[in-house]
């Protein structure tokens, strides 16, 4: 399986860095796991919110995988435990599915974007950093695999 995550923003802080790539690196050979970061469009100068979510809708759809299931990151969407996620992904897996995951920029992702999604998701109620959800992403991800292994990591 072949895990994506497209995310809107570069140039993160370094503990970001460095806690996104603990994690990354703990998935084993059977999981691919890549981040691609996706430019995000400079506001001001006349760029209203929305023309800065229509160029970073380009780029992102530019940048999906052909055949990947989307989940899409939103804070209307599903509020699934670790324990869900883990089940969706033993069934995406099993269908031979692929899985593209979409954080969106400062001001969210378009409603086009949206309604393309799979399944729509959300990681928290709260208002997270940009930053702090690429490392929290990865990090459940990481957790629902360690599950389907019956790894140690997770405990109930």
């Amino acid at each position: 399986m072949k895990i994506t995550v497209l995310a809107v923003g570069t140039k993160m802080p370094r503990w970001v860095d460095e806690a996104y790539q603990d994690y990354a690196k703990r998935f084993g050979r059977d999981i691919s796991f890549e981040l691609k970061e996706i430019k995000p469009e400079k506001r001001g100068g006349g760029v209203t919110a929305e023309k800065g979510i229509a160029a970073e809708h380009t780029r992102l759809v530019a940048a999906l995988p052909q055949r990947a299931r989307l989940v899409v990151l939103d804070e209307r969407g599903r509020n699934w435990t670790t324990l869900q996620l883990a089940e969706a992904m033993k069934g995406w897996q099993a269908a031979g599915d692929d899985l593209c995951f979409v954080i969106g920029g400062a001001d969210g992702l378009s409603a086009e974007l949206k309604a393309r999604a799979d399944v729509l998701l959300q990681l928290s109620a709260l208002t997270l950093p940009h930053g702090m959800v690429r490392v929290l992403l990865t990090e459940q991800l990481y957790r629902a695999q360690s599950i389907l292994h019956n790894h140690p990591y997770h405990r109930e």
